[in-house]
């Protein structure tokens, strides 16, 4: 489910808007306990050094798939197949919804709202409330 949004321009790298996307959670985070730490899931985009440190900044444990890796794992077992992460299921939700596929809307306030009203489909649809 998506937990928070941050909008910019397409020739802007994933990693440089990891700071936005947290800070963007609307809801208020329980307090982080040592024993029990909420985990945040990330395609192998967001594979730096920078953005785990960022993660863990915040309070969450990073699961962050390396470069390359799956590609070894693939290579090294017979039978594997390639997981297929929570961010990617999440933007092929999105893209069910073709008007936010390609953004024509000129202002980013205009598209962001309708970008929150699909996070809410989203939302309701994964707890069961939607059909």
């Amino acid at each position: 489910m998506p937990i928070g949004l941050a909008v910019d321009g397409a020739n802007r790298h994933d990693m440089r808007l990891v700071e936005a996307t947290l800070d963007s959670i609307p809801i208020e985070r329980p307090r982080v306990r040592a024993y029990w730490r909420q985990h945040l899931c990330l395609d192998k985009g967001y594979d730096f050094d920078a953005v785990r440190a960022l993660v863990i900044e915040f309070g969450y444990m990073p699961h962050i798939r390396a470069r390359g890796e799956e590609a070894k794992q693939i290579k090294q077992r017979a039978g594997f197949k390639a997981r297929r992460w929570v961010v990617e299921r999440t933007h092929s939700w999105f893209n069910r919804f073709r008007y936010i596929l390609v953004r024509w809307s000129k202002k980013v306030q205009n598209y962001l709202g309708l970008l929150h009203f699909v996070c809410a489909i989203v939302t309701f649809r994964h707890a069961g409330v939607l059909g």
